[in-house]
């Protein structure tokens, strides 16, 4: 096994995922969903699994509470994945995945529990006593949370060496109050979550690396990382200005396509590469993920044969 320093993933509102098929999404009459799917998910869960389909060395932390967490729990340690549990308030969420026959995917999520400034303030420690290597916070935070509660992770790791992954108003206090004490290592934004930042559309890569360079510029984090659809990703750094675009591929389910990336590409700076092969990595592990049905990841073999195919570009910084 290819050595690598530890990673610690950090999953602060997880959910239950179910995929499912029906014929037809229509209103009123009851729907006979078929080939149910049980998955354990959230945005730094799937990361984690990525990871470990890619034959890397993970450790999930993840808050989980009640039966669901309970299934959840049992569901990931199923997968092989190394768990650390948090004792989360309230009972874990669930979210579907519902596929009709046209082939158009309606997705539905419930809300966590919320939690209190004392439970956010457990879990920091927690995950501090846990991290020695790479943190990635990916995924929504609970309800009742601090939108700070990144800065206040990063400041609390004494390095910049957390990748962070989220939206909503943890995204927005990161992007529109950086913090000089709290580095972020690579934060990782998609299209929507990047044109919503800007306040405006990003339609060209070269719109999505001058907003990424103004982010750095801004020192909201030393490297942003945005993806731009079926065009790729764009990475920019102080120094750095990369973009990669994927082969074309056969769709089956955009889910879990930026989770896979975050993992590929966490895993890939774990194992000493440098940032243009985390980018070349990880843009073909989301290429990968869109191969699969449902809520389903990357496959180590699917990512290798799309590698070669993967064009990296540096651009004009």
């Amino acid at each position: 096994m290819m050595a690598q320093t530890p990673i610690l993933t950090v999953t602060l509102n997880p959910a239950l995922d179910l995929s499912a098929r029906v014929p037809e999404m229509v209103a009123g009459p009851k729907l006979r969903m078929t080939d149910p799917v049980y998955e354990p998910g959230g945005g730094g869960v799937n990361v984690a699994r990525a990871i470990n389909a890619l034959d890397g060395q993970v450790r999930a932390w993840v808050a989980l509470g009640g039966s669901t967490g309970a299934q959840h729990y049992a569901l990931l340690h199923a997968q092989g994945v190394d768990v650390h549990q948090f004792d989360a308030p309230g009972d874990t969420r669930q979210s579907w995945a519902i596929t009709d026959g046209q082939g158009q995917q309606f997705r539905l999520q419930l809300p966590g529990a919320d939690w209190t400034q004392t439970d956010a303030d457990r879990a920091l420690a927690d995950i501090v006593a846990q991290a020695a290597g790479l943190v990635v916070l990916s995924g929504s935070q609970p309800p009742g949370m601090d939108g700070a509660f990144p800065q206040q992770l990063a400041r609390a790791l004494h390095a910049g060496r957390l990748v962070l992954d989220t939206s909503g108003a943890a995204l927005a206090q990161v992007v529109g109050q950086p913090d000089p004490a709290a580095p972020l290592h690579v934060l990782r934004l998609d299209q929507a979550e990047a044109e919503e930042q800007a306040a405006h559309p990003l339609p060209q890569v070269a719109d999505v690396l001058e907003f990424a360079q103004k982010l750095v510029a801004r020192g909201v984090a030393a490297h942003v990382c945005i993806a731009h659809g079926a065009n790729g990703s764009v990475l920019a750094g102080r120094d750095l200005a990369l973009h990669c675009r994927p082969p074309q591929v056969q769709v089956a389910s955009k889910v879990g396509a930026g989770d896979s990336f975050t993992g590929a590409f966490t895993l890939s700076l774990a194992r000493g590469q440098d940032m243009a092969q985390a980018l070349l990595t990880g843009t073909a592990a989301a290429a990968a993920a869109v191969m699969t049905d449902g809520t389903a990841l990357c496959r180590r073999a699917d990512m290798q044969a799309i590698l070669p195919e993967c064009t990296l570009q540096t651009l004009r910084a």
